[in-house]
């Protein structure tokens, strides 16, 4: 992975607009929070394969953090914290975020066909 270029990302999330597309999000911080600290809680959301269509794609962010928002019909989806990116084997985009030691703290993946398990 490399750190997020906008341009570049944003160029690669218009390429899903108005297509349906398979989703991934994940946002955790695992066992990296009661693993630290014996009193902190535990968070995450997992979603993987999810169909949509969205007519708007944008990334935004100021450098060091960034946030992609998907528009579909009756709502968003958006991940937030991500910093690096890439794109694997068919097409598929993977934004990504990390805490300072490298461990995941957030994912949103895009792909026209469905992701393996």
């Amino acid at each position: 992975m490399k750190p997020i270029e906008m341009e570049a990302v944003q160029q690669h999330l218009e390429r899903f607009i108005d297509k349906e597309v398979y989703v991934h999000l994940e946002t955790t911080n695992g066992a990296y929070a009661s693993h630290v600290n014996s009193e902190a809680y535990n968070v995450g959301a997992y979603i993987r394969n999810a169909k949509v269509k969205f007519s708007q794609a944008r990334i935004v962010g100021d450098g060091k953090s960034y946030r992609a928002g998907l528009k579909m019909e009756f709502g968003w989806i958006y991940a937030e914290g991500l910093s690096d990116w890439t794109i694997h084997g068919d097409n598929q985009l993977l934004l990504a975020g990390h805490d300072r030691e490298g461990r995941l703290m957030v994912s949103l993946e895009l792909s026209e066909a469905p992701f393996r398990y």
